[in-house]
């Protein structure tokens, strides 16, 4: 077991891990945040025909060279062509076709025109005005052309996609099950929210908090209780968790005071130790173990801490888990908008928002960045890194970041 590993080789040993997410088919109109278990191409182009982009009139571009406002064009309606209807007769010289939005182009007609610049009765339309061929047409594929990749595995279904893959009239898709994530929180101080307080107690909030985090991917994560400070009795709730989950997540016990039990916990169920504390602030205090090809995550009680170490640490393995590539949050550089007054001997990380200041980004520290807190993870976009040793540091000063929502 690894002992004070650093946070960079805790992510990459949890992403070694192997994961197999098995494959459902689900229809299209609930696929929505789903991760996608196969590459998508298009078997139609979209638009699948030419069609008109406004309600008018489809006619020859060459027939309306010479019109203007003093001496129109006038040409002679043949037909009337709705969305849904196919066209019936070619439009040939001197003729136009009325046509409604969206409806399919006559063959021999290359251009459209608005009602709103013409004048019209029922059998013939008067354009004041050149029309330059191939205008004012929407063509098939201009959207997507047919035979092109419009998602790969791994993609995470979005509305847009959604809509894209109902288009290409894809009815059933192909997912990945998400994984069961089952979140056990250690203490004889947690109650749950809707009772009145006891005194000297807290309510239970790390199972809300890492719950909505891990849906958030796309897993089924759960509450599988809360469990006294008793090492058998974690070990217990964790074999039997682990037996009907893909992972299991605890909080409380991760680090080393006489209450803190994960370690012991996780070798009584029959865990392999990967590493214990990751040199970060906060989030620090964590634990990880493998049982049965299946990672046991212990997490800090601390509901900043534990947030930290799931995004800085282990979120990359649970996207991974959940069948997405999409695993790493990309890097960006921010500038310090305010001085970094603190000097830390490990990784420090802080939450805070992106601001753009005259086209420059800079990272503004927001609330309390103490490992019990959890507020400032409401408001924040933005989680900045303090190298281990530096500080303090000017405003100003160029530092690494990540988005974390």
């Amino acid at each position: 077991m690894i002992r004070g590993i650093a946070p960079q080789q805790a992510r990459d040993l949890l992403y070694s891990l192997a994961a197999s997410p098995a494959e459902e088919s689900v229809k299209t109109d609930s696929a929505y945040g789903r991760v996608i278990a196969e590459d998508i191409f298009a078997g139609i182009s979209i638009p699948p025909f030419d069609r008109s982009p406004f309600d008018g009139y489809a006619l020859r571009g060459a027939d309306t060279a010479p019109a203007s406002r003093e001496n129109p064009v006038i040409l002679k309606i043949t037909e009337e062509i709705p969305a849904g209807a196919v066209p019936a007769i070619p439009v040939e010289s001197g003729c136009a076709a009325k046509i409604l939005t969206g409806a399919p182009m006559p063959q021999g007609a290359d251009c459209t025109v608005k009602f709103e610049i013409t004048e019209y009765s029922d059998t013939e339309v008067k354009i004041f005005a050149p029309v330059t061929p191939n205008s004012d047409v929407v063509y098939a594929g201009e959207d997507v052309m047919s035979g092109t990749q419009i998602a790969k595995r791994g993609d995470v279904i979005t509305p847009p996609l959604m809509g894209l893959l109902a288009s290409i009239g894809l009815n059933r898709i192909k997912v990945y099950c998400p994984p069961r994530a089952a979140i056990i929180n250690t203490g004889m101080e947690l109650v749950e929210p809707g009772i009145p307080l006891p005194s000297a107690k807290i309510y239970n909030s790390n199972v809300f908090t890492l719950t909505g985090y891990l849906r958030e991917q796309g897993m089924d994560a759960y509450n599988a209780g809360v469990v006294d400070d008793d090492p058998d009795a974690i070990a217990q709730r964790i074999k039997e968790a682990l037996a009907v989950s893909d992972i299991v997540i605890t909080t409380g016990g991760a680090a080393a005071g006489d209450y803190d039990f994960a370690i012991r916990a996780a070798e009584l169920a029959g865990a392999e130790m990967l590493f214990w504390k990751a040199q970060m602030k906060p989030g620090g205090a964590a634990v990880a173990s493998v049982l049965d090809d299946k990672l046991i995550l212990s997490l800090s009680g601390s509901p900043g801490g534990a947030v930290m170490f799931l995004l800085r640490c282990a979120m990359p393995y649970l996207r991974k888990l959940c069948g997405r590539t999409d695993c790493f949050p990309e890097p960006v550089e921010v500038y310090l908008k305010s001085p970094c007054k603190k000097r830390s001997e490990r990784l420090r990380l802080l939450r805070g928002q992106l601001e753009i200041i005259r086209g420059k980004a800079y990272f503004s520290e927001y609330g309390t960045q103490s490992g019990g807190g959890i507020s400032s993870f409401a408001v924040a976009d933005l989680i900045a890194e303090i190298p281990a040793d530096a500080g303090p540091l000017p405003a100003g000063t160029l530092i690494k970041a990540w988005r974390c929502r």
